[in-house]
């Protein structure tokens, strides 16, 4: 009998071990996964000059994100108010390392078209293109606070570094093009 008590208190510590050992892995959403790419028609589509990091823009997209603006949409209620997700299985904009494996079309091409296998819906019919890009700046302030993505370098920068075409150059004067 001494024998018996002494395995069952083992394999409750052992569970109690895996237990901990689980809920100290942030979520269970496991290890990040790059999302496909988007499809050839959301492959050129990036967040318009000026939207990241805007603090009009991200207000504007804020009131989307809570349902202020428009009462058919409200991200909250499956992503939470600060990017905690309040429903089992929405995407937790918090994780960063998860984050920074979407590129700018890739979410568009999400929240626009939705996601196959789970609950979250296409919104394309409820918002217009600039509405996403909107929500979208706001929602990557709760991961990728003061990042931007970099068309040209295809990763998450600092805000203000991105590699930016350079601008035109003019001829100089007297020597214009014949």
């Amino acid at each position: 009998m001494n024998e018996y008590r002494n395995l069952k208190s083992l394999f409750v510590m052992g569970l109690a071990v895996m237990g901990m050992t689980l809920s100290a892995c942030g979520g269970g959403e496991g290890p990040p996964k790059p999302p496909p790419p988007a499809p050839a028609e959301y492959a050129d589509k990036h967040m318009p000059d000026g939207y990241w990091n805007n603090p009009e823009i991200l207000a504007e997209g804020k009131a989307i994100y809570t349902g202020v603006q428009n009462i058919d949409v409200n991200c909250a209620s499956c992503h939470g108010k600060n990017g905690k997700p309040v429903k089992a299985g929405a995407r937790d904009f918090r994780r960063t390392e998860q984050m920074e494996l979407y590129s700018d079309s890739v979410w568009f091409w999400r929240v626009n078209e939705g996601v196959k296998g789970t609950k979250m819906k296409p919104w394309k019919s409820k918002l217009s293109e600039d509405e996403i890009w909107k929500v979208i700046a706001f929602e990557a302030t709760f991961g990728l606070k003061g990042k931007e993505y970099d068309v040209a370098t295809k990763k998450w920068v600092a805000a203000g570094s991105t590699g930016s075409a350079p601008a035109a150059t003019e001829a100089p004067a007297g020597d214009a093009a014949h």
